[in-house]
């Protein structure tokens, strides 16, 4: 057949899969998935599932709950090395950006990696910053994506 496409020469989309499962939503406003001790209110990120772990309290009701979207950057650096495996990096390795967000709520400091082509002698601490879904890697099925932080 002249001039038509097959099914197999059609552009294949990649499904979009979280890195980590359960870590984070995906979709049009994504979150952090976390954890609230309603004892104490200490909030926990990644997830507790048995005791909170703020030492001072005895509490073992955690209440799941859909982090702050926005922070302050409390520190960043660039990322100039390879990590070691388990983490998966493109090939050749690009250097990134990575930064210490203070979540605007629950004042819980989450580490993370800065949207692509984020210049860090542009950043400044305190500057506000928003959670994003971005790509990690691929495989030949899925796109394995994860947080990041762009700035406002």
């Amino acid at each position: 057949m002249t001039g038509s496409l097959s099914i197999e020469s059609m552009p294949q989309t990649k499904e979009r899969v979280p890195a980590v499962e359960g870590w984070f939503t995906t979709g049009d406003s994504p979150a952090l998935l976390g954890t609230r001790c309603t004892t104490c209110g200490t909030y926990f990120f990644p997830r507790e599932e048995s005791l909170c772990r703020n030492p001072d309290c005895d509490g073992r009701d955690l209440e799941a709950v859909e982090l702050s979207r926005r922070g302050r950057l409390w520190s960043f650096t660039d990322n100039r090395y390879q990590p070691p495996a388990p983490y998966v990096s493109p090939d050749p390795f690009v250097p990134y950006a990575i930064a210490a967000v203070e979540l605007a709520e629950e004042h819980l400091v989450v580490l993370g990696q800065l949207v692509p082509g984020t210049d860090t002698a542009a950043l400044r601490a305190g500057q506000e910053v928003e959670l994003v879904v971005g790509p990690l890697y691929e495989d030949d099925d899925h796109e394995y994506v994860v947080w990041k932080w762009q700035p406002v």
